[in-house]
C-alpha cells in the first residue's frame, strides 16, 4: 500500500481499496468522499516505520521513512515526544487518535470500534525534562472528569522509556471524627514541639483521638498537632522555659521560623484532619503526612500526601521518587495544593500499565 506525503508530514493514500485496508486494520485515518484516506503525521510515520506503507513524493518517487520523520519534526518540534507516546500505545493494540488541545491523544478502550465507543483515556505525552507543573496538571485533571475520560501522562525520559502516571481528583475521607477534648488542656512549647502533661488530656489526646506520641507519661505533640488544637480552643500554651503565656501568634511565627512551608502544611493538615483522618508525619517515607482512614493502631496509612503552594513546579524525577516510594509501600501519593487563601485540593498519581 502507498501513500503521498505531504508537506507537513501527513500522507494521502489515493486507491479506495488499499484505503479501506488500511483503515479497517486499526482505524488509521479518516475516510475522504472519494474513497480515499487522509493520514495525520503520527499515522503517517508509524504505519511506514512499521512497513505498512510505502510513501512516495508528488512525483510519484519513494521516500524513505527518516525523511517523513523529520519533515514531521519541523512540522511540530514536539512530536519525538509524541511519537514515542503514540508509537507505544499502538504497539500494546490501542485505537490511538491525535487529540485537539488540551492533551496529545484520545484512546479507545481495548476492542473499541471507532465513531462508536467513547475514548476511554485522555494521554498526554511529557518529556522528563518539562517541569511537574501543578497548576496545568490540575487544569487537564479537571477537564478529563468533566469529560468522563481517564488522564494518563505519558513519560517519556532520556533513554525513550515511557512511564504513565494515572491523575485523579481524589476525595480522601477517613471515619475518625475530630472530637474535641471533654476540656481543654495546657501544652508546654519547647524549640519545636509541645509537651502535655495531664493525664486525662494524654490518654483522650494520645488514644482515642491520636494526637502526638507518648513518651513515659507524657504525650509529644508537633508544631502542626499543636497549632490545629490551639486555634481550635483545645490547647492553650506556655514557655516550657519561663513558664509564660505563648501566643497562637508567637507560636505561629516559631512555626514558621523552623518551617518556611507551616502555613502550607497547617491548611493540609487541617483539611485532612476535617475529612476525618488521622494525620501523622511522612517523614521517613519523604512526604509531608500519612493518612490513616482510622486510629493507626487499627489501620494502615491510606495516603502519603505533600504539601504544597497551588502554583508548585517542580522536576519530574522529583515527583517520580514520590510515587515510587507511596506505591512501594502500597499508599496513594496525594498532592495536597494550597492556594493564598488556605483552600486545599488534592490531586493523586498513580504509576500504571496501560
Amino acid at each position: 500500500m502507498s501513500g503521498r506525503l505531504l508537506p507537513d508530514a501527513s500522507a494521502r493514500v489515493d486507491d479506495p481499496a488499499e484505503a479501506s485496508q488500511v483503515y479497517a486494520k486499526g482505524y488509521f485515518g479518516t475516510p475522504a468522499a472519494d474513497g480515499g484516506l487522509a493520514l495525520d503525521r503520527f499515522e503517517t510515520v508509524y504505519l511506514a516505520e512499521m512497513e505498512r506503507l510505502a510513501l512516495a513524493d508528488r512525483n510519484g518517487g519513494a521516500v524513505a521513512w527518516p525523511i517523513a520523520y523529520r519533515r514531521a519534526v519541523r512540522s511540530d518540534p514536539e512530536f519525538p515526544v509524541r511519537y514515542l507516546v503514540y508509537r507505544d500505545l499502538r504497539q500494546r493494540g490501542y485505537v490511538v487518535r491525535a487529540n485537539p488541545p488540551p492533551v496529545a491523544f484520545g484512546v479507545l478502550p481495548r476492542g473499541g470500534v471507532l465513531h462508536k465507543t467513547p475514548s476511554r483515556y485522555w494521554v498526554e505525552a511529557i518529556s522528563e525534562r518539562s517541569p511537574f507543573d501543578l497548576a496545568r496538571v490540575f487544569d487537564l485533571a479537571r477537564r478529563a472528569q468533566s469529560a468522563k475520560k481517564l488522564l494518563l501522562l505519558g513519560v517519556v525520559d532520556e533513554e525513550s522509556d515511557l512511564t504513565y502516571y494515572r491523575v485523579r481528583r481524589p476525595s480522601p475521607n477517613g471515619a475518625l471524627p475530630a472530637t474535641p477534648l471533654r476540656r481543654p488542656t495546657e501544652g508546654w512549647l519547647s524549640e519545636d514541639r509541645v509537651t502535655v502533661h495531664e493525664p486525662d488530656a494524654v490518654a483522650e489526646l494520645g488514644k482515642a483521638l491520636a494526637y502526638g506520641s507518648r513518651v513515659g507519661n507524657r504525650l509529644e505533640l508537633s508544631l502542626l498537632e499543636a497549632a490545629y488544637l490551639v486555634e481550635s480552643g483545645q490547647l492553650s500554651l506556655k514557655d516550657a522555659a519561663s513558664g509564660r503565656t505563648v501566643p497562637a501568634e508567637r507560636l505561629a511565627r516559631r512555626a514558621r521560623r523552623l518551617d518556611p512551608k507551616f502555613g502550607e502544611r497547617l491548611a493540609a493538615y487541617r483539611e485532612l484532619r476535617g475529612r476525618q483522618l488521622v494525620v501523622k508525619t511522612g517523614f521517613k517515607y519523604g512526604a509531608h503526612f500519612r493518612a490513616y482512614p482510622r486510629n493507626p493502631e487499627h489501620a494502615h496509612a491510606r495516603y502519603l500526601v505533600q504539601a504544597v503552594p497551588a502554583t508548585h513546579v517542580a522536576a519530574w524525577p522529583e515527583v517520580a521518587g514520590s510515587v515510587r516510594v507511596a506505591q512501594g509501600v502500597r499508599k496513594e501519593f496525594v498532592v495536597a495544593a494550597v492556594d493564598p487563601a488556605a483552600k486545599v485540593e488534592f490531586l493523586s498519581l498513580e504509576r500504571v500499565r496501560p
